[in-house]
């Protein structure tokens, strides 16, 4: 059989990064940038008032106190978005709002706490430092200076600075356009009422789920039953070779039994292996399209399985291509509550709770038992040489949190 490690490999050689793309900046949230970004402009750019007050020569207030305040006439009323450049002179006084541009000559502003806040005539009772309450022009950004790196996240913080920076679009690696197609004839959708033998669909919903939460975006999830001719005319459909989609993940039609659609219809495409893993055995990847290079990972259609997959072959190589800070989840060591087996010769990873440093197995260990891993936060890695762990021991978890 397969190991994980080298399954994990042809996965993420199979997932490959697509070309940067220049996006709206408002549409570019969570991508990562693919060029360093130089501020066009200095920011501020002007010189403006940090406080609501009034522009003054500090040196016209030098001894402006409780007890003996300095009037100065109020020439001037400055609010935030005024253009034309005003010159303060001495013995005088301008109005000023946060964000207003400062007039020429003026070495500070006072707070109007400070002050009476008159209109004509203004009342000062404190000094200020020369340059107090003062944004220097290009104090946070000098026009020309690289601010944001190529690899980093767009956050929203890093949105605010392109927009203050006037930049209307942002080159990024775009997300993996993904198709989800779930198979099997005894699976219908949520509010049908079912019939006897069938069961409601829940590996599309989730794996969907999965690639959304990993970053990528998914183009369709459809759901087709165990006929080959219709399996392949929904696979055309959603994943053409127009290039609209990367990868496809399919769940069920693997196994080694009859009715493998998934199997019958890509046999020569796909390579089919078992990995040495529990829960998760059956697996297959391959390119669905040379010419639009899109993959195919076939993942085993029980859903403890097939989620447990994804979490191991298709997270880490879907984040790694989109260029996401840690494609792996979080792995720690913890003290084990409790003895466990394990298969020798397969890795096993079983659905386990963690807190602080103790991890317990949560629920049985077959895979089909979906009620354990919705309420699990880890997964617990047993390797392939294990075959009993006795409580107390401290072993491999996965942190899902």
């Amino acid at each position: 059989m397969r190991s994980v490690e080298e399954h994990r490999q042809v996965v993420a050689d199979l997932i490959t990064a697509r070309p940067p793309v220049t996006l709206p900046v408002a549409d570019t949230l969570g991508l990562v940038l693919a060029d360093d970004v130089v501020a066009p402009l200095s920011l501020p750019g002007f010189d403006n008032s940090a406080m609501d007050g009034y522009a003054v020569l500090v040196d016209d207030i030098a001894t402006a106190t409780e007890q003996t305040p300095v009037r100065l006439p109020v020439t001037e009323d400055i609010p935030a978005g005024r253009t034309d450049m005003l010159t303060i002179t001495a013995g005088t006084a301008q109005r000023i709002m946060t964000g207003a541009p400062l007039p020429s000559g003026a070495t500070g502003v006072v707070p109007v706490e400070a002050t009476d806040g008159g209109i004509d005539t203004v009342t000062i009772r404190a000094s200020v430092r020369p340059g107090q309450h003062i944004r220097r022009a290009g104090e946070d950004v000098t026009a020309g200076s690289t601010v944001l790196r190529a690899g980093q996240v767009v956050t929203p913080a890093v949105l605010g600075l392109a927009a203050a920076l006037g930049l209307p679009e942002l080159t990024v690696i775009p997300r993996q356009r993904v198709l989800v197609l779930s198979t099997g004839t005894e699976l219908v959708a949520p509010g049908t009422p079912l019939q006897p033998g069938q069961i409601y669909e829940s590996n599309a919903v989730m794996l969907a789920a999965a690639v959304r939460d990993a970053g990528g975006e998914v183009v369709a999830s459809p759901v087709t039953g165990d006929d080959v001719d219709a399996f392949r005319e929904t696979l055309g459909m959603h994943s053409g070779p127009d290039g609209s989609v990367d990868l496809v993940v399919t769940t069920g039609g693997v196994s080694a039994g009859a009715y493998e659609v998934v199997k019958d219809a890509l046999s020569g495409t796909v390579e089919f292996v078992k990995v040495a893993m529990q829960p998760g055995m059956p697996q297959g990847a391959g390119v669905l399209d040379d010419d639009a290079n899109t993959a195919i990972i076939t993942l085993p259609g029980n859903p403890v399985s097939a989620l447990v997959s994804f979490e191991v072959f298709i997270r880490p190589a879907l984040r790694a291509a989109m260029g996401l800070p840690n494609p792996d989840r979080p792995r720690r060591t913890a003290v084990l509550a409790e003895d466990l087996t394990s298969p020798r010769g397969k890795r096993q990873f079983r659905r386990g709770v963690l807190t602080e440093d103790t991890v317990t197995s949560y629920g049985p260990p077959a895979s089909h038992h979906l009620r354990w891993l919705a309420s699990a936060n880890c997964l617990l890695e047993l390797d392939e040489d294990t075959a009993e762990v006795a409580a107390g021991q401290r072993v491999q978890v996965w942190d899902l949190r």
